[in-house]
């Protein structure tokens, strides 16, 4: 584990119950992060999503995404991401290929396309195991 959750705490703005990051297990330089979200049973959201049968939201999934993008941008601009700037998204492209499920682990990929001081561009993938669940282009501003 390079990061555990209160490490990813001093980098992202979300807390619990929007903190969708538990771990980062590998950072490739600049260009690739990939980090862990397990889900547990007893996660809000899967209550009502869908009774009898839960799954993780894709919204949650795509968030998820993100997080992890933000996570490689404060890799790319340390000194920004240390001013604890405002993230937003500001378009997906997204696709959804799988359900996930309580008790799966989620490993999401980040990989950079193109990061400025101001915003970024990030490709992001989800999977259980070795199949992929997700997939999305992310592009996301980032107000100082």
């Amino acid at each position: 584990m390079l990061l555990n959750q209160e490490q990813i705490k001093l980098i992202l703005p979300h807390r619990e119950p929007f903190l969708f990051i538990d771990e980062v297990i590998e950072i490739h330089g600049k260009d690739k992060i990939v980090a862990v979200k397990r889900i547990n049973k007893d996660e809000s959201y899967l209550g009502g999503h869908f009774p009898g049968r839960p799954i993780m939201p894709g919204v949650l999934i795509v968030e998820a995404m993100a997080q992890a993008s933000i996570l490689l941008y404060s890799v790319c601009k340390p000194e920004i991401a240390r001013g604890n700037p405002e993230y937003y998204l500001g378009k997906v492209k997204s696709e959804f290929l799988s359900p996930v499920f309580p008790g799966d682990e989620l490993i999401i990929e980040a990989i950079s396309v193109k990061i400025t001081d101001n915003a970024g561009i990030a490709d992001a993938t989800a999977r259980v195991k070795d199949v992929t669940v997700a997939k999305a282009s992310l592009v996301f501003g980032i107000k100082k």
